[in-house]
């Protein structure tokens, strides 16, 4: 007789346990997250003034006496359930930056906004989408011989897309050496976007966040030539942030030719190496810089906001830049399901890593992504809500009880994370549950508003 695998056999022992109705509401709870952390403890809730406890929960009761919780990771090839949530929450944080909600007044949909887009500057000709793929009408090539086009008219999903036309002359120490120092370049983007804009109205330098202040959000993402770009809204305030308006000379106008003299301006020197040298990094010729109107006339701020929300989730593997997990040997980089193209800049990665001049950029520790260091999300202060604030808020809503003069004692401590085979299995039947009944209500709901949701 054939014997079940082990995950179907592990799944028929997870039924039977008498307690299985209450893990399911657990997993249940969690979304059927893939990767839950386990808690063992208890919370107990007393009148601050005469000592009764008002309730108590402990995990002993509990399956396997414990309680799930999410894993919260943002990327869908490791958990699409929290990916799903996280996705939810960017959107909303991101909307509320450009149209108003969660504490940010809804005036501040007629500031002046920006949706920009800047790049990474050129390491060497890749091949290209459609004709521009073509060689040139001279038939040149490069030092090694390669033409500098393929002739080939590519999709924009073919494989070759962003892959070097010549290895040898791609600058792959400078695309790592890049992205190691994006996070910086951006900072300093931010900061002569200030300074040109107190010079354009006639102010000190200095005196800037005295009369107004620049609130953006932005997120990262890699290009077909594994280099990583970036997304951001940009809005102008007044000094207090989304509460006060921006002054009469901060114009849409303004901001703009702030945003296109600093991209073109701004500059970072890497560390001197004996190897590479001392290199002056700087963004890409490519930069697009779109007002944001109170009318939709232009990038709809929802379009915006979906857009951030839904690449946040997106992995490494899933951009084909790098991988979801730490190199921890050279072997892993050879054994990554990655091209070549990406293989050989974690290689770079690697071998610049070793060399004491870089040691502060951490390069090895970030191989898998390239070296790019920053997170794919980062806002300023000012411009909305937090992750936190919408995490507390959803808490509130899904049975959190305000109890006046209320002491709250919590004892808890980390016991694991990750399902069995059968509890995986179970967990992702209950995820696909609940993904298609979230689609068939918003279906529904679209149906009800007339087309729209």
């Amino acid at each position: 007789m054939r014997q079940l695998p082990e995950a179907d056999r592990d799944a028929i022992r997870i039924a039977q346990d008498p307690q299985f109705p209450r893990w399911v509401e657990q997993i249940t709870a969690t979304g059927g997250c893939a990767h839950p952390i386990h808690l063992s403890g208890s919370t107990t809730t007393s009148d601050g003034t005469t000592g009764e406890i008002l309730h108590h929960y402990d995990t002993r009761t509990e399956p396997g006496e414990r309680l799930l919780v999410r894993c919260r990771n943002r990327r869908a090839t490791i958990c699409a359930p929290c990916s799903r949530l996280h996705a939810g929450d960017t959107y909303h944080l991101i909307r509320a930056g450009l149209l108003g909600g969660k504490n940010i007044p809804a005036t501040i949909r007629n500031r002046p906004r920006l949706f920009i887009t800047l790049t990474a500057p050129s390491f060497g000709p890749v091949h290209r989408a459609g004709d521009l793929c073509r060689p040139r009408r001279d038939g040149g090539t490069c030092e090694h011989g390669h033409l500098l086009g393929c002739g080939t008219v590519h999709t924009p999903d073919a494989p070759a897309v962003g892959q070097p036309l010549c290895a040898d002359c791609y600058d792959y120490p400078g695309h790592v050496l890049w992205h190691a120092h994006a996070s910086k370049l951006w900072d300093r983007f931010v900061i002569d976007v200030r300074r040109r804009l107190a010079s354009s109205a006639g102010l000190v330098q200095s005196r800037f966040a005295d009369h107004a202040r620049l609130s953006f959000a932005r997120v990262a993402e890699y290009q077909k030539r594994a280099a990583v770009h970036i997304h951001a809204v940009v809005r102008l305030d007044g000094p207090n942030g989304p509460k006060d308006e921006p002054p009469a000379w901060g114009t849409a106008d303004r901001l703009i030719d702030a945003v296109r003299v600093s991209a073109r301006r701004v500059q970072v020197h890497t560390p001197y190496s004996p190897a590479v040298g001392e290199l002056a990094l700087s963004w890409g010729g490519q930069l697009d810089a779109r007002p944001l109107h109170a009318n939709s006339v232009g990038p709809d701020d929802d379009a915006v906001a979906a857009y951030v929300a839904k690449y946040v989730t997106k992995g490494a593997s899933e951009t084909g830049a790098g991988i979801d997990h730490r190199v921890i040997t050279r072997d892993d980089i050879e054994l990554a399901p990655v091209s070549a193209h990406v293989r050989t800049l974690m290689r770079a990665c690697w071998r610049l890593g070793a060399l004491p001049e870089y040691e502060p950029l951490h390069l090895r520790t970030w191989t898998h992504t390239l070296g790019y260091r920053g997170h794919i999300l980062t806002k300023s202060r000012a411009y909305s809500t937090t992750y936190a604030a919408l995490r507390a808020e959803r808490a509130h809503h899904v049975g959190h009880i305000d109890l006046p003069d209320a002491v709250t004692d919590r004892h808890w401590r980390y016991v694991g994370s990750g399902h069995t085979p059968g509890a995986a299995l179970i967990a992702a039947g209950l995820a696909d549950d609940i993904a298609r009944n979230r689609e068939a209500a918003a279906d529904e709901r679209s149906t009800r508003d007339g087309g729209f949701v």
